[in-house]
């Protein structure tokens, strides 16, 4: 859970609001300068990048910008841990992308570049940044990792807003198969209310499951009940596995 700036101020110590400030400050000053030519190019570049990423060019694309051309409020934000404590960085993280108004070649560098704890502050902080849907592959990215926390963070607003239903759907079995918990899903309740392609494919894992001799996780149960359409009953799971007693 991201914490706000007054609650930042209220929790950390003297230096770090003060490195705060400054970052802060940075990062504002980039979003009030003016855009050149070249941005405009490196962002237009970014753009259809992403929106075409097939993997190889695109990533050969990212790895060869320079890291000079970075603006400052990004160098601080790689530094947010040590400055503000590892608990509060996904939140100062959070901030400077907003207060930066990110573009979307500036949040495609911080993920491509970062650590998992700096990817996972790009994920929780994409609905607050106005990139429509170009960021999905950021998304796409960390939905294929066995990180589960980036997979929970991947599974927030944003991708509950711009995922496409196949990959919403795909995202909730990642979910299930990662042990992450459904709650972690935003909208859950309202993407999953009478998807049926969903239903099937969640019935289908609980068979699997089952003939394997697993237990159902809870939480597919409580996915697929949501499932169904108003006022109508959840479709029914696979029964139980045996235990050795029956």
């Amino acid at each position: 859970m991201l914490t706000s700036r007054e609650e930042l101020d209220a929790e950390l110590g003297e230096a770090a609001r003060a490195w705060l400030e400054a970052a802060l400050a940075e990062a504002a000053d980039d979003a009030a300068r003016p855009p050149t030519a070249a941005d405009d190019a490196t962002r237009s570049e970014a753009a259809a990048d992403d929106a075409a990423r097939s993997g190889a060019a695109a990533d050969a694309s990212r790895t060869a910008a320079s890291p000079y051309a970075s603006p400052s409020w990004e160098l601080r934000y790689a530094a947010a841990g040590r400055h503000c404590g590892q608990r509060h960085a996904d939140s100062v993280r959070s901030l400077l992308l907003v207060e930066a108004r990110a573009p979307l070649a500036s949040v495609t560098r911080l993920y491509d570049q970062g650590t998992a704890a700096e990817r996972r502050a790009v994920l929780l902080t994409l609905h607050l940044l106005d990139l429509g849907d170009t960021a999905l592959p950021l998304v796409e990215d960390a939905l294929r990792a066995n990180d589960t926390r980036l997979v929970a963070a991947a599974v927030g607003p944003y991708a509950a807003e711009h995922l496409a239903p196949h990959a919403w759907r795909h995202a909730v079995l990642k979910c299930l198969f990662t042990e992450v918990p459904v709650a972690a899903v935003a909208r859950l309740a309202d993407r999953a209310r009478g998807d049926t392609e969903l239903a099937r494919m969640l019935t289908d894992f609980a068979a699997e499951r089952t003939a394997a001799g697993r237990p159902v996780p809870e939480d597919l149960r409580t996915a697929l009940a949501l499932t169904a359409p108003a006022g109508h009953p959840a479709p029914p799971t696979a029964a139980p596995a045996p235990t050795e007693e029956s």
